[in-house]
């Protein structure tokens, strides 16, 4: 990649729609579930793989399963996502509401 596509890269990349929605995290080794909203879906799996994998996420319960059962036993699933003009002022508030209808249907935790 030269100089000008890395610029151009970088440019698309901060000018991206923010993805917002819910997202959840399954361990297939016991069906536990926990579910969470994000502004960022498209890369909130790094961040929480990467935290679960040097011990310091603040979920206790889903890092203890995550350390006795290992990253081999987790997916990560998009779940619902904001359309791209949803009202900004509404949007914590329908975060919120979807992400309780997701931890109802799915019997999750919350993260």
């Amino acid at each position: 990649m030269d100089r000008q596509e890395r610029k151009a890269a970088i440019t698309a990349y901060r000018e991206r729609k923010p993805a917002l929605g819910v997202y959840t995290v399954i361990c297939t080794a016991t069906g536990e579930t926990w579910v969470g909203t994000s502004r960022t879906l498209d890369t909130i799996k790094n961040r929480l793989w990467f935290e679960l994998a040097i011990g310091s996420h603040a979920n206790g319960a889903l890092q203890a399963t995550w350390t006795a059962h290992g990253a081999g036993e987790f997916r990560y699933e998009e779940l619902d996502r904001l359309r791209d003009d949803f009202p900004d002022f509404e949007r914590d508030d329908e975060l919120k509401k979807r992400r309780a209808l997701w931890q109802a249907r799915l019997k999750a935790r919350l993260l």
